[in-house]
């Protein structure tokens, strides 16, 4: 019996240590069933060599997995929460440099993982892999899990096998739908007949509309039609996105939320037997009262938004969501990190994946409350403070300027991302409740911090953006030539309005991330002609770790922005830039009203030389002691706070 509708749904975490799982899956998954989930599916273990996708997955076919996976199921049970296990074999869209095993898929069809091509099954290859499965589920069972759920998604191996275009079997694996079908029916049937009745076996499926090839809803409706009258699963969850799309399948804030809605509601009203479970850019309370309020499905899968706030179900529950510390659907350390294949964690939650270190999303009253000031209102800043007073200490926040949040204020004044004002919101009202003393309109030098009289000192003074258009392809010029004819700006005066760009912008991005591409997109809506030009091969490279940079120079060229690649700006002429291409050295001259520039920042650190010439001690956090982005702000905010 299930304590509600939501579920945390199976991802990715990558946390396997020599493919085992061990103290930081505990930790991770027993915050998420403390918080309220009604059931954990956790993550994909492979169920054949061909199947390794990550150095983070478990071991496949390995009953070492069984006694360390204990562990995990007791702690998910012991709080009230189901625990299950998704098993995945992802056929030709495999990794070589991880499984060392051909891409095993129906027909030999060529990977969109990478540029391999995979390995026509035969059929005991296919016998091979349905026993995987059914090992896998056995394994499951014997490691205290309540069930499993097979991953028939994103075109993977299952997936594969019902699509015609993947399918390309002239035996009984493939061509009408009862033999393209037989692989995933025999998969359940022996999973159920191994396992038995009380053990839950779910289904995944997507939702992929913009892809011809892909089966879409009324494909969708037709199989799992026929594997509910078979009474085969006794859930279906649905997703986005496909390997054929990969962009949908973790959605950015680029997308609308609630994506695997529309395919839930589809599957509800064919199924009699399975409950159907919506998943997908869920991200908050609201939208899951609102899916079930509908009756587009039975249950909620919401991952990213407990992946940021754990307890986001309780605090809901206790009606009180204006304490969810909300998902900002950035991908920057969840698909972020596991694109780079480390372990996932979170932008706003840094708890993530620390929780066996951290004590979880939870904070142990200090043993000796401290008056704590804290210099710098930004993400930094407002996470030490914030921390420190959930633990008990006297904290004063000390902002220069008149609102909090720093650069990242500015940020969440571009396109689409207002979830990071939200999440600056969110923070001031805890720190009402923390009866943290907040002053903003607050430059403070070394004579403050010595009238404070403070116990800890927490320097989060953030970065500020060098008047000088330095760029990292001249190393050996400290300033851009021509940048003293002025009309040159950097993003941060432009998103904070104190820069009013001309008609024709050149917009120079050197970092590839959402600081200049997010400020060309918001100058491009703004009616302004946009060319963007970056040394980098392509515009966002910064943004393919988090699944972002397709779908954004969609937008952009749609908008009208110019994009010119591999090239640096030579000399600014106060009406336009001479520019060079770093492929063939040629230059021309690129006409623009404006130059606005997004380069490396530089610290505002002037305090703290302060304090160090007068020998008053302080602990620098954030950007204040090196420019970087803004989840090792908040980490280094919240481990400032748990030191103290």
């Amino acid at each position: 019996m299930l304590r509600n509708r939501v579920v945390f749904g199976a991802h990715t975490a990558n946390m396997a240590e020599d493919g085992l799982p061990g103290p930081r899956h505990v930790g991770y998954y027993e915050e998420r069933a403390r918080g309220g989930a009604a059931m954990i599916v956790v993550e994909p273990v492979p169920v054949h060599q061909a199947a390794v996708l990550t150095r983070g997955n478990f071991r496949p076919g390995d009953d070492a997995i069984i006694e360390p996976f204990k562990a995990v199921t007791q702690a998910i049970q012991r709080h009230g929460a189901l625990a299950i296990q998704q098993l995945y074999h992802i056929g030709s869209h495999g990794d070589s440099d991880l499984s060392y095993h051909p891409h095993w898929s129906p027909s030999g069809m060529p990977s969109y993982h990478d540029s391999d091509g995979s390995h026509a099954m035969s059929e005991a290859e296919i016998e091979e892999t349905i026993d995987g499965f059914v090992q896998a589920a056995r394994r499951a069972q014997a490691s205290g899990f309540d069930g499993v759920e097979v991953w028939a998604a994103y075109h993977g191996f299952v997936d594969q096998f019902w699509t015609p275009w993947s399918n390309r079997r002239e035996d009984k694996w493939g061509g009408s739908l009862e033999n393209r079908t037989r692989v995933s029916r025999e998969i359940l049937t022996r999973i159920r007949a191994l396992c038995g009745d009380d053990f839950i076996i779910g289904l995944a499926v997507n939702d992929e509309p913009d892809v011809e090839v892909a089966l879409q809803k009324r494909d969708l409706a037709e199989i799992i039609r026929l594997h509910d009258e078979q009474q085969l699963m006794d859930y279906v969850t649905c997703g986005s996105g496909s390997y054929f799309d990969f962009y949908k399948i973790i959605p950015t804030f680029q997308y609308p939320e609630k994506l695997g809605v529309d395919l839930a509601s589809t599957l509800k009203k064919v199924v009699k037997h399975a409950l159907v479970t919506a998943e997908s850019h869920i991200r908050t309370p609201d939208n899951a009262e609102t899916v079930i309020g509908e009756g587009s499905a039975d249950l909620v899968s919401i991952v990213r938004g407990q992946i940021a706030d754990p307890h986001l179900v309780n605090k809901a529950a206790e009606g009180r969501p204006e304490d969810v510390r909300g998902c900002l659907s950035c991908n920057q350390m969840c698909w972020g990190r596991r694109s780079r294949d480390y372990w996932i964690s979170c932008l706003i939650n840094p708890s993530a994946g620390r929780e066996f270190e951290w004590g979880g999303d939870r904070f142990t009253p200090a043993a000796r409350p401290r008056r704590v000031f804290v210099v710098g209102g930004g993400p930094a800043g407002l996470e030490a403070a914030r921390a420190a007073a959930e633990r008990g200490h006297r904290v004063v926040l000390a902002e220069a300027s008149d609102k909090l949040g720093g650069n990242f204020r500015l940020a969440g004044l571009q396109p689409r991302r207002a979830q990071i004002t939200d999440l600056i919101d969110w923070y001031e009202r805890q720190l009402t409740k923390l009866q943290v003393e907040v002053r903003l309109n607050t430059y403070v030098e070394a004579a403050d911090i010595t009238a404070e009289q403070a116990d800890v000192v927490i320097l989060a003074t953030g970065s500020v953006a060098p008047d000088t258009g330095f760029q990292k392809a001249f190393p050996q010029l400290d300033t851009m030539p021509g940048w003293e004819r002025g009309n040159a700006v950097s993003i941060e005066a432009v998103m904070a309005r104190q820069a009013r760009p001309g008609k024709r912008v050149l917009l120079l991005d050197e970092a590839g991330g959402w600081r200049g591409c997010g400020t060309a997109w918001k100058l491009a809506e703004d009616g302004h002609e946009v060319t963007l030009l970056t040394p980098d091969p392509m515009v966002g490279r910064e943004l393919q770790r988090t699944a972002a940079d397709g779908p954004l120079r969609r937008t952009l060229a749609k908008l009208g922005v110019t994009f010119v690649l591999e090239s640096s700006i030579l000399e600014w002429h106060g009406n336009g830039a001479t520019v060079i291409s770093h492929l063939d050295g040629s230059r021309r001259f690129i006409e623009a009203d404006t130059l606005v520039t997004a380069t490396t920042n530089m610290a505002a650190d002037w305090l703290a030389r302060e304090l160090r010439e007068v020998g008053l001690p302080f602990v620098e956090i954030g950007d204040g002691a090196a420019p970087r982005q803004a989840p090792y702000a908040i980490y280094e905010g919240r481990k400032a706070a748990l030191a103290i």
